[in-house]
């Protein structure tokens, strides 16, 4: 038990972001990591020229590095948007353009988890109108996830980092979840269950873990406070964890924090290297 029973991955949307996008893998790959996730690496467009897909498929291939989640377009991701499926007019128009994009990218590099963030609620707009746009984006989603394999991801964010996100509890993403699958039918909506998130939001981890493993398709730590590395804060990770294993979960652990003022290869001390590379 502990960390060295889990299989995780490093997400290089918040670690080694001192380097290019296209060095990223090697460095993962040099500090004993074989897997990796992405939020969507192209925030300015959703449809990036084949040329930019192509380079980040073979510095995945190169490095010897699985792709093992990935987001749909999301806004400005880190910045002022938290996805943009909800948000009616332009984002919602860019997000469906991104959908097929995102997809035949996952395929082609083997990713088979596509995390979905669901959108700022907008002033002025009614929610329910929002919430329908994303039902319907959801569903488009879900259904282009099946066709290459993979399963759609619904995340809950917080609520003092994202106060205009409406997924701000693990029942309230699990609700999408359910809605998402009812509608498609093909049962490949799944929960994204963030420690980090779901702890500041102050919400009893032992049993949203026992209430929702089986439901979940992808977990995120970091620690609290800071959303620095294990260790740096107070959360029991490591029991957490075992909790989540116990209870069923064999997914992958995606280690979405920030290293600090150190370089990011520095920032795992706390994982023997032995621990690190996924079998």
């Amino acid at each position: 038990m502990g960390y060295p029973d889990q299989r995780f991955d490093v997400n290089l949307s918040i670690l080694f972001t001192e380097l290019p996008l296209l060095e990223r893998p090697a460095a993962a790959a040099a500090a004993g990591f074989t897997a990796v996730e992405l939020w969507w690496p192209w925030i300015e467009t959703p449809t990036p020229i084949r040329a930019e897909l192509d380079a980040l498929k073979k510095a995945l291939d190169d490095a010897g590095t699985q792709l093992v989640g990935l987001n749909f377009y999301a806004g400005q991701l880190p910045g002022p948007d938290r996805g943009a499926l909800s948000v009616p007019g332009s984002e919602s128009d860019r997000f469906r353009e991104n959908i097929e994009v995102a997809a035949d990218f996952a395929a082609s590099v083997g990713c088979t988890a596509l995390n979905a963030l669901y959108g700022n609620r907008v002033e002025g707009v009614d929610p329910q109108v929002q919430d329908a746009l994303a039902l319907e984006n959801l569903v488009l989603a879900a259904r282009a996830a099946d066709r290459v394999g993979a399963i759609l991801l619904i995340e809950t964010l917080n609520k003092p980092e994202s106060p205009l996100y409406p997924l701000v509890s693990a029942p309230a993403a699990i609700e999408v979840v359910d809605k998402v699958n009812a509608a498609t039918g093909l049962g490949n909506a799944k929960f994204l269950l963030d420690l980090y998130h779901l702890s500041m939001n102050g919400e009893d981890l032992s049993q949203v873990i026992k209430a929702y493993a089986a439901k979940t398709g992808h977990v995120q730590i970091a620690d609290n406070p800071g959303r620095g590395a294990p260790g740096t804060g107070s959360l029991p990770l490591e029991r957490l964890l075992d909790e989540l294993k116990d209870a069923g979960y064999a997914g992958w652990v995606g280690l979405e924090y920030k290293p600090g003022d150190r370089p990011s290869a520095e920032s795992f001390d706390w994982l023997p290297a032995s621990a690190r590379a996924a079998g």
